[in-house]
C-alpha cells in the first residue's frame, strides 16, 4: 500500500504543469481549519474553477469524481466533488487546496501553494506554487456551488 501510495504521488507530481504560470505566495492566516480570507482580496470565478477542476494538468480529476457527466476516466482515490459547498465551507476548502498536509499528513494530494518543504520537486517547479492564488480562488468558488 506504501509503495502504491508513492507511486501515485510520483504520478501526480510528474503530471503537475501549472507551476510555470503560478505566481508568488501571498501570505495568508490559517484560522481553525481554513483560511478565511481570500488569497486574492476577491471571490474566485467559479466557471473558470470548473475548468481548472476538470483540466488533467490540475490533477483533480486523477483522484476525485463528481458532478462531470461529461468527463470520462474520473478517479476513485480521493472524496467525490458531489456536494462539495455542503460537506465544507470555502474557507476550509481553501485550505485542502493550500495545503492538505495539514489535514492528513499522509495525504497524496499536492499542496498546491507551497513551495517549501516538498519532495522531489523538479528543478523547473523548485521555489513555485503549482497554482496561482487566482486560480485557488477560482477553484474554491466553483466547489462552494456544489451544493445539491
Amino acid at each position: 500500500m506504501a509503495n502504491a501510495s508513492l507511486h501515485i504521488a510520483a504520478l501526480i507530481a510528474a503530471s503537475l504543469t501549472c507551476a510555470a504560470n503560478a505566481d508568488e505566495l501571498v501570505p495568508y492566516k490559517v484560522a481553525g481549519d481554513g483560511i478565511t480570507d481570500s488569497l486574492t482580496g476577491s471571490p474566485g470565478d467559479a466557471a473558470r474553477g470548473r475548468a481548472l477542476v476538470l483540466a488533467r494538468t490540475t490533477t483533480c480529476i486523477l483522484c476525485h469524481s463528481g458532478p462531470f457527466p461529461e468527463t470520462r476516466f474520473q478517479g476513485d482515490l480521493a472524496p467525490d466533488l458531489t456536494d462539495a459547498g455542503n460537506r465544507w465551507s470555502a474557507s476550509q476548502l481553501r485550505l485542502r487546496l493550500v495545503d492538505a498536509s495539514r489535514f492528513n499528513p499522509e495525504t497524496i494530494m499536492p499542496s498546491y501553494y507551497r513551495n517549501d518543504g516538498l519532495l522531489r520537486v523538479g528543478r523547473n517547479f523548485a521555489g513555485k506554487p503549482i497554482l496561482s492564488a487566482a486560480e485557488i480562488e477560482d477553484i474554491v468558488a466553483y466547489l462552494a456551488t456544489l451544493r445539491d
